[in-house]
């Protein structure tokens, strides 16, 4: 079976070294803060100002003035600390960050990002820190469906959306597959629920198994 969104989360998390500085993106990767191991030592970043950030806060855990870059209520860890989001954005910049993951609307195969613009007339942009995270972290993740709403696949030869960056991408986490990408094109990881060659039958890209 394909992967449910708690279940990608859960993927990216375990994947996490311990011990490094992570910023999740706004959204699916959110999710990701409630299944990291207690005890791995990994810090969580946020652009608005936040390091030690814990889980989701639920029921009576809600501080309404303490939330992370999507406005989602969360928990902080011990020794967590907060600055001004200039100061985050500069530990964005300065590749202090060891993993950031993110959603797209689409990823290349050689590991080009668009995530902030689907470049249709009426859609809100989102830019946000998505480019500055691409970037300055050491690893990029991103995480999100295989395919779009009508079926087209959002791992690509080349983008058609505008573009967040150029060859940023280290991993892709999808419902379907995980798959490294690159200048050596897309690797299989894993498959969740379809075989290589059914998910070769989805995608436009040449693919190269584990």
């Amino acid at each position: 079976m394909s992967l449910t969104r708690a279940q990608m989360a859960a993927r990216v998390a375990a994947d996490i070294p311990a011990g490094s500085f992570v910023n999740l993106g706004i959204g699916q990767p959110t999710t990701v803060a409630d299944h990291l191991t207690p005890g791995s030592g990994v810090v969580l970043h946020t652009e608005n100002g936040m390091l030690g950030m814990g889980p989701a806060a639920q029921d009576d855990q809600i501080d309404p003035d303490l939330i992370n870059a999507g406005k989602i209520p969360v928990t902080e860890l011990p020794g967590a600390s907060y600055f001004h989001h200039a100061d985050s954005f500069a530990m964005m910049r300065g590749g202090h960050l060891d993993v950031c993951v993110l959603g797209a609307f689409q990823v290349s195969a050689t590991g080009d990002l668009a995530n902030w613009h689907t470049g249709a007339a009426d859609a809100i942009p989102a830019v946000g820190g998505a480019m500055d995270l691409a970037i300055g972290a050491k690893k990029v993740f991103v995480m999100m469906t295989l395919l779009a709403k009508d079926g087209s696949p959002k791992l690509v030869g080349e983008c058609t959306y505008p573009l967040t960056g150029v060859g940023c991408v280290d991993r892709v986490y999808t419902d379907l597959a995980v798959l490294d990408v690159g200048p050596g094109g897309a690797r299989v990881v894993d498959t969740f629920g379809i075989t290589g060659d059914e998910l070769a039958g989805l995608l436009d890209v040449p693919l190269v198994n584990a």
